[in-house]
């Protein structure tokens, strides 16, 4: 069993953070952090991936069209799917990476 309160340790700085809950036998559980205004430029993954709005309100960028996701939305993508994220609200995000996905390469996408 993995155990994680996505509330734990929780602070708005001035990049966007980024935690690793746990991992499991398929997935990867990560927190992203956004206060009002950061961004994560356009990236893909190899991987699917499963996006969920926590908290806040995101401006989810999905092929160059815009989405308003709010408290308690979730979206998936197929691998390949150039995506961009800006917070408009503070905001907690928790996304599920593939096992083979790497924490390193989301992390590089705040460095692009």
């Amino acid at each position: 069993m993995n155990k994680y309160n996505i509330l734990e340790k929780l602070e708005y700085k001035d990049k966007v953070a980024i935690t690793v809950m746990f991992e499991s036998e398929f997935s990867k559980e990560i927190r992203i952090v956004f206060k009002q205004d950061q961004v994560m430029k356009e990236h893909k993954t190899s991987y699917p991936i499963t996006v969920e709005i926590f908290e806040g309100e995101i401006l989810f960028g999905v092929n160059g069209q815009i989405h308003t996701l709010t408290r308690g939305d979730i979206v998936s993508l197929e691998a390949n799917v150039p995506h961009d994220l800006k917070a408009n609200k503070n905001s907690i995000v928790r996304l599920s990476l593939s096992k083979k996905d790497s924490i390193n390469r989301v992390k590089g996408v705040l460095k692009l």
